[in-house]
């Protein structure tokens, strides 16, 4: 019996190619003698309320087109059910794309991955954001930090629109950079300290390879928590780099804490997952080991 696949997209992906990703994607795997049934969201809104009616019908493979924030939205549908999902990268992050070793701009390559990659069950993050508000789940980081700041000063502004607009956010919260008083839950233990960042991560990696909770494995059923002590203007700008690499690991300001439940506590921050907003702090964080079934790379 051939496989049923639901290929699901935002048009808007990729600065507007997710559309011709997915009809390239969908065609190939027809091509292989599978039955596609392709769905677009025109917004966020759409996209999840398609995902959700997708996975009631159980298709043996859910695949999402585009970047870590529709992985975001398909992951609150399919986590906890029997619905496979698998990637084809078209955002501009693509850190899950990274970690499950899947082919970056190459959609035959990442169609080779759907059909004949790997199954993993993966944990999933669970943010509790309080009475009155659905919980939320997501798979890479949540920022909750200066990189936060930056992303709600980001997405309040109408120009320009691209990588330049969070250049031009960051540079503006530099100038009033300050230490963010927070408290922290641990397991149940108690934490009030001053941060420029802390990051929750499920996975290692945000924001296109920003390795900020390095070493968290998406299968261990932990979270890792990272704080990044005050940093001044200077010391934030020439640490960034180190990121990419993994290697302000060994910054006298880094903090790593591993943990089954965390509680985030700081006035005035609103917190972002997988690059999607979700709310003001404080939210409570929790993870449900092996929760999403997904398709990786051989390398995974």
């Amino acid at each position: 019996m051939a496989q049923q696949i639901v290929v699901i997209s935002n048009p808007a992906s990729g600065g507007g190619s997710g559309a011709r990703v997915a009809a390239r994607a969908a065609d190939l795997l027809r091509s292989r003698g599978c039955e596609v049934v392709e769905l677009a969201g025109r917004d966020a809104v759409e996209a999840e309320a398609l995902v959700g009616r997708a996975v009631a019908d159980a298709p043996d493979l859910l695949v999402v087109v585009g970047g870590d924030g529709m992985v975001h939205l398909a992951l609150q549908a399919v986590s906890g059910s029997d619905v496979r999902l698998g990637l084809v990268p078209a955002g501009t992050g693509n850190d899950v794309a990274r970690y499950l070793d899947v082919p970056r701009g190459d959609v035959g390559a990442a169609v080779d991955v759907l059909l004949d990659g790997v199954e993993r069950a993966l944990d999933v993050a669970v943010v509790e954001r309080g009475p009155g508000s659905e919980d939320r789940r997501f798979l890479t980081v949540m920022a909750a930090g200066f990189d936060a700041v930056v992303n709600e000063r980001a997405n309040a502004m109408r120009w320009p629109r691209g990588q330049a607009r969070y250049t031009l956010a960051t540079l503006a919260e530099l100038r009033t950079l300050a230490p963010i008083p927070y408290v922290l839950e641990l397991d149940g233990r108690t934490e009030q300290l001053e941060a420029t960042m802390v990051a929750v991560g499920n996975g290692p990696s945000f924001g296109g390879g920003l390795r900020i909770t390095e070493g968290a494995e998406l299968d261990d059923g932990l979270l890792d928590v990272v704080v990044i002590a005050p940093l001044s203007r200077r010391e934030l700008v020439r640490t960034y780099p180190r990121l990419f690499r993994g290697s302000h690991v060994d910054h006298p300001a880094y903090t790593h804490h591993r943990v089954q439940r965390v509680r985030v506590e700081a006035p005035g921050i609103t917190a972002y997952a997988d690059g999607e907003r979700l709310g003001a702090l404080p939210v409570s964080v929790g993870v449900e080991p092996g929760a999403l079934h997904v398709v990786a790379g051989a390398g995974r």
